[in-house]
């Protein structure tokens, strides 16, 4: 087997030495320093209350994120709004945006159910028709996705990446399906965020939304929006609070004067710290390069798919190399997927299984050692 470095340290990230980690596409392995400045941020308000975390520093405790996540994807501070919760901001998009009834929205069925429950919400409202590209074995023909869209389409939702079997869409090409339409195409970046390069100017989202906990090797409680320029100033947030004010020290109860940027999708107080130790692994990851995390994920998946083909497994995964991320998905003849899991778990080997297929998802921390004791211990179980 082709010898293999990890990208990272064990200091980096500890738990990396107490298993043998294949489970980012569920929760990842949290930057050490990630933890350390939530830490801090919670040990400094229990202490000294609101005498550091004073009004200036909660107006501005967003910052540095908005400066990292937005180098992460080639956008400028200003197109980037935090919130708690992926799903937070994407119920604040699909209200903003709301499809009328003679409108329709474009998805796929194997996409994950928090990236279109909110749309199925909001036309359960204003009736818009809802329209669902068919997967086969979990995989999706991108070209009968964009034949969805037509000039009734209003959004285009898809994963980045798709959470089951890590199908990779061309953004691009379905960017230019939607807009040649006047659709907006929205992204779930969750999948890809941190793990495959995503350059805004190029793929064309008007949305890209992700969470944290997963390839961005963050916390729970914290996510990201980009939203394009162009859109801005247009979108009337589903969710407000005090934050949604341009003034958000202002407190006035009979006005409210959105910022003009993507910060006025910010409404509300928060677990603040988990925006600060977030900030830390987007920066992290700079430093390493996600080019260069995508190309060495990509080699350990190879090494997976090498293995899995020699115990004569059925791979659920992308062939095609530009379809492909570090998610492999499989089903191994004769076994089942939840017994394979767990006995693989109980070996200290963590990966997910997923209906009837197991997945596997590596990362920055991972290395040809992992994948080694992978199948020797698959060896053991078969």
């Amino acid at each position: 087997m082709m010898k293999i470095e990890a990208l990272s340290s064990q200091k980096d990230f500890p738990a990396s030495g107490k298993s043998t980690y294949l489970n980012t596409a569920s929760v990842c392995l949290m930057y050490k320093p990630a933890e350390q400045a939530i830490n801090a941020w919670f040990r400094d308000l229990t202490e000294f209350g609101t005498k550091n975390f004073d009004e200036k520093a909660e107006q501005e405790i967003f910052n540095g994120l908005h400066i990292a996540f937005a180098s992460l994807i080639g956008a400028e501070p200003g197109d980037i709004a935090v919130g708690s919760s992926f799903t937070e901001l994407l119920a604040s998009l699909a209200w903003a945006i709301a499809p009328g009834e003679n409108k329709n929205i474009v998805s796929t069925d194997v996409v994950f159910p928090s990236t279109f429950y909110p749309w199925l919400r909001v036309a359960r409202h204003t009736k818009c028709e809802i329209r669902f590209a068919v997967g086969r074995n979990y995989t999706i023909d991108q070209d009968e996705l964009i034949q969805l869209i037509d000039s009734d389409t209003e959004v285009v939702c898809v994963s980045h990446v798709e959470f089951g079997n890590g199908q990779v869409y061309d953004l691009g090409c379905i960017a230019e399906a939607a807009h040649k339409h006047n659709a907006l195409l929205v992204v779930d970046a969750t999948q890809s965020a941190g793990a495959v390069p995503i350059d805004v100017h190029k793929c064309g989202a008007d949305v890209i939304i992700t969470g944290a906990y997963k390839w961005l090797c963050g916390p729970f409680g914290v996510a990201v929006m980009y939203i394009a320029p162009h859109l801005q100033t247009k979108l009337d947030p589903g969710l407000v609070g005090f934050r949604s004010h341009k003034d958000m020290w202002d407190f006035n109860i009979k006005g409210l004067e959105y910022p003009v940027d993507a910060s006025r999708f910010e409404f509300s107080t928060m677990a603040y710290g988990c925006a600060l130790g977030l900030t830390e692994s987007v920066n992290y990851l700079l430093e390493k390069g996600v080019e260069k995390i995508y190309a060495h994920n990509l080699a350990i998946a190879d090494l997976l798919i090498e293995g899995l083909d020699s115990l004569n497994a059925e791979i659920i995964s992308p062939a095609k190399k530009e379809e492909r991320s570090s998610i492999v998905s499989a089903r191994i003849p004769g076994t089942n997927p939840k017994e394979i899991a767990k006995k693989l778990s109980d070996a200290g080997i963590i990966i997910s299984q997923r209906n009837d297929f197991i997945r596997f998802s590596p990362h920055l921390y991972n290395d040809s050692d992992d994948i080694e004791r992978v199948f020797e211990e698959l060896q053991r179980i078969i």
